[in-house]
């Protein structure tokens, strides 16, 4: 092996790796070259008292700097969760009691047993729905390790079935567990707990800021002691998480970060709704994604119902690998599923649009900006009236959806305006929807929220595409509008497979290939950066998916009141902050200043703040944006 990559994992397993610098940099730098040129006491009679093993550079991997770098990440992994392991049972005086779990074919069973009742299907749906299910099974014991993608449309059961290709591909290919992988944690707990369901609770762990393992205190449960353990190394059999958590890791240089990624190795890993992967890192995150196929024994499902097209950079950055599809006649399964149709309704007032939602009983209405849903919001008939935005803390926007799923069930009067976090996953069914414009992937994920199971003609539940009168389109989607327009123009069904592969090549090819890598991450390992090799400390620090600046505000709702307090008085610890994460909201700087300014908040850190004036938060419709009026906006 060689031995920089034994240094660097050495070097960094405790205080991060470190970026490699160069053989000039002086013994006072934090690069590994500085580190080898410092004074340090002679420690060679190590020699005599261990004897390390040969061992070489796994041929599989190439040499270049980018694969080089990636191993190096999993030498280190495999070295921090084996300290931090050895820590736990010396502190512990006993080895912790992780593992346990059910093992992957009984797991298989336990789906078995629950979707036995399906193949009796008698309606059109269902045994459509079946039909996508019995592909995925068979496909997942006869396929090889590779990358794939599941094309599903909306309404044809994506989620289970692929749970049941992951489970038998795993056992039929001998891997070690699932990682199911979510854009956002506004649906993380749905997927989840379908899964917990299907599998049992014990055997689902999630992870991702709003989730809570904590062990409370005299509480004996190893089942839950295993769950808080499984978190930090993701040992476990099934893994869901969000695509922050699992591609700022994969890039992080921290060993809290890192300990995870060996167990990464020898998995299937489903990408849900991939159309989501960010366009301005799609570059590093398709890199690492071939790196895990490619060299570390993983099956990647790229699953959504609207393929991001990603052919072309994997060809580009993976020439060997290939892509399969793994549900049959994706074209006939669309007309087949399709619900809905889009209608181009030019341009609306504010007023216009509510009085439109206001004459259905049951409408849902999606908008890019936070203010316009509440404005939106404030038009609406008192009853069955919702707004859903990211002022919502996630405790609120549970509790809300909950809510919307039961008026839809009874039939009740349930009018919703959101932003674009219902899109991607939330399985809700309305009757008609109407989408500000957008992209055009925003547009039909808006879609799958229509007439999702088919109750209505395809031809009598539109989805009405507008723009607001006044209102400009928001600088960071206009190349996404521009794109959509374009595929409307040429596709007289834009929502068909072959205008929305047409719709993510064009905008790929409106931003340009330096847009899908903004800040030159692998342009930093395979060059080199600022004359340093190997810079993973400075890597780490320019890769976040989500780079909005802003700062957290914490609420004084609910359980939300005792947590602050528990803050108040010091009991400051990381369990703590993930319950509190259920009764927070991310704001910008701008609108934290308003609040500052009008003594509204309080800081408790430079990124943490608390809400003093409870008034300006509505459990209805979130966080005011007009401080100085305050519930003026609640009306």
């Amino acid at each position: 092996m060689r031995q920089a990559e034994v240094a660097f994992a050495v070097a960094g397993h405790h205080g991060g790796l470190p970026d490699g610098g160069g053989k000039t940099d002086s013994s006072d730098t934090g690069t590994l070259f500085g580190r080898i040129y410092r004074d340090v006491p002679d420690y060679s009679v190590w020699h005599d008292e261990i004897n390390l093993p040969e061992a070489s550079h796994p041929a599989q991997i190439p040499r270049d700097n980018f694969s080089t770098s990636f191993y190096i990440r999993m030498l280190y992994s495999c070295l921090v969760d084996a300290d931090y392991q050895d820590t736990e049972t010396f502190m512990l005086g006993i080895t912790a009691p992780r593992g346990g779990y059910t093992a992957l074919p009984q797991l298989l069973e336990k789906l078995n047993q629950y979707i036995a009742p399906w193949w009796a299907a008698k309606t059109a749906l269902n045994q459509k729905r079946c039909e996508i299910l019995r592909a995925c099974l068979d496909r997942g014991r006869t396929c090889n390790s590779g990358l794939y993608t599941l094309t599903v449309p909306t309404g044809g059961g994506k989620t289970v079935s692929s749970l049941g290709f992951a489970l038998t591909h795993a056992i039929a290919q001998g891997k070690k567990r699932i990682i199911y992988v979510i854009p956002y944690t506004s649906i993380i707990d749905q997927t989840a707990e379908i899964f917990q369901q299907i599998l049992g609770e014990e055997n689902v762990i999630e992870h991702h800021s709003g989730i809570d393992y904590s062990v409370p205190e005299n509480d004996v449960d190893p089942a839950h002691y295993r769950k808080t353990l499984a978190i930090e190394n993701w040992d476990a059999p099934v893994i869901v998480t969000t695509a922050v958590q699992f591609f700022e890791s994969l890039y992080n240089n921290r060993s809290s970060r890192c300990r995870k990624l060996h167990n990464i190795a020898d998995s299937v890993v489903i990408f849900d709704e991939a159309q989501t992967l960010p366009v301005n890192y799609l570059r590093p995150c398709v890199a690492a994604i071939a790196q895990l196929v490619q060299y570390y024994g993983v099956t990647a499902i790229l699953c959504t119902a609207t393929q991001p097209a990603l052919q072309p950079l994997f060809a580009e950055l993976a020439p060997k690998l290939s892509i399969h599809e793994i549900c049959p006649n994706t074209n006939a399964m669309y007309h087949f599923f399709r619900r809905t149709t889009l209608q181009m309704a030019g341009e609306l007032t504010e007023e216009g649009l509510a009085g439109q939602l206001n004459a259905i009983p049951q409408a849902l209405c999606v908008v890019n900006r936070r203010a316009t849903a509440q404005r939106l919001y404030a038009m609406l008939e008192s009853e069955g009236r919702y707004c859903l935005t990211t002022l919502l803390c996630p405790a609120d926007r549970k509790r809300l959806l909950k809510e919307i799923r039961a008026r839809l069930k009874n039939g009740l009067p349930c009018r919703v305006v959101s932003t674009s976090l219902i899109e991607a996953g939330v399985d809700v069914d309305f009757p008609a929807a109407w989408r500000e414009e957008a992209g055009l992937d925003s547009v039909l994920q808006t879609a799958g929220r229509c007439n999702r199971d088919g109750t209505y003609p395809a031809e009598n539940s539109i989805v009405t595409v507008f723009r607001l009168q006044d209102q400009r389109i928001p600088a960071i989607i206009r190349p996404n509008v521009d794109a959509a327009r374009k595929v409307m123009e040429a596709f007289t069904d834009p929502a068909q497979p072959e205008a929305i592969e047409a719709y993510f090549s064009f905008l790929r090819a409106v931003k340009g290939n330096a847009a899908l890598d903004k800040n030159q991450i692998m342009d930093m390992f395979c060059k080199g950066y600022q004359g340093r090799i190997f810079p993973f400390a400075s890597a780490a620090e320019q890769f976040h998916l989500i780079e909005a600046n802003t700062v957290t505000i914490y609420l004084p709702v609910d359980d939300g009141i005792g947590l602050l307090e528990c803050l108040r008085a010091g009991q400051a610890d990381r369990a703590l902050y993930r319950r509190l994460g259920q009764y927070a909201v991310n704001i910008y700087p701008e609108h934290l200043q308003k609040l500052l300014d009008a003594g509204a908040a309080e800081p408790i850190d430079d990124n943490s703040y608390i809400l003093t004036d409870p008034t300006l938060y509505d459990r209805s419709t979130g966080l005011s944006l007009d401080v100085e009026t305050g519930k003026a906006i609640f009306m």
